[in-house]
């Protein structure tokens, strides 16, 4: 546990030696993306250990005010929505706090990678470029940020050259794909190294994807001739 955050876990048969902390969307909780895992195709000698945690629940007001699992409350769906700030922020510093956690059980911070899909995805940016702690990327799938432009101060120097990864689908009716290319835009600009992925599906994931999602990773963790 961490703060009010608790983790769905999968450890590594070999040696922990590499860390990939993975927040699912709205509504959704840890078990999401457990299934991806095997899909990846990354060995398991590795050492990644895979920790997905488990938003914590709150009353989301496009869904009647109900309950759920959420990183932060959303208010609208227009491009121009109301942005619950301090949401963001309080699972943003949990996800840091995990983090530290991770350095203090042993692994070096390089060897962490952030990922997220919708609301985790924007956590996922919104905690990894704030990191002060040097990362090995992050993987933002299906998301936008948000908290562009008031980020811009928070910016950690040291994150600027690590790789990130993008990918929307063209047809997305959750998350507009002109949201996402707006976080692309935002972060090219300020001069990050940003991939962006685009494929012809709605607000999910897709074999293609989870095949660029692998060699990205791998990219990350310097094991591009790892098979």
């Amino acid at each position: 546990m961490t703060g009010e955050i608790d983790w769905v876990e999968i450890a590594p048969r070999a040696p922990h030696r590499y860390t990939i902390i993975w927040m699912h969307g709205l509504g959704a909780d840890g078990h999401d993306f457990e299934s991806i895992v095997p899909e990846l195709g990354l060995p398991d000698d590795l050492g990644i250990r895979f920790c997905f945690p488990n938003a914590p629940v709150r009353p989301v007001t496009i869904n009647d005010g109900m309950a759920m699992r959420a990183w932060y409350d959303i208010m609208d769906m227009s491009l121009e929505r109301q942005v619950d700030k301090a949401g963001i922020a309080e699972s943003s510093t949990s996800i840091l706090k995990l983090i530290d956690r991770e350095i203090e059980g042993g692994v070096s911070s390089e060897n962490i990678l952030l990922a997220g899909f919708s609301q985790g995805g924007v956590i996922a940016l919104d905690a990894g470029l704030k990191c002060p702690h040097r990362l090995a990327g992050i993987l933002a799938l299906s998301c936008y940020l948000p908290t562009w432009p008031e980020i811009v101060p928070a910016l950690s120097e040291v994150n600027r050259s690590f790789p990130i990864m993008m990918a929307h689908g063209s047809f997305d009716n959750v998350v507009a794909r002109e949201a996402g290319r707006a976080a692309f835009e935002a972060l090219t600009s300020m001069g990050y190294s940003v991939d962006w992925k685009e494929y012809p599906m709605a607000h999910s994931v897709c074999l293609e994807e989870v095949q660029d999602i692998a060699d990205f990773i791998r990219q990350c963790f310097h094991l591009e001739g790892y098979v």
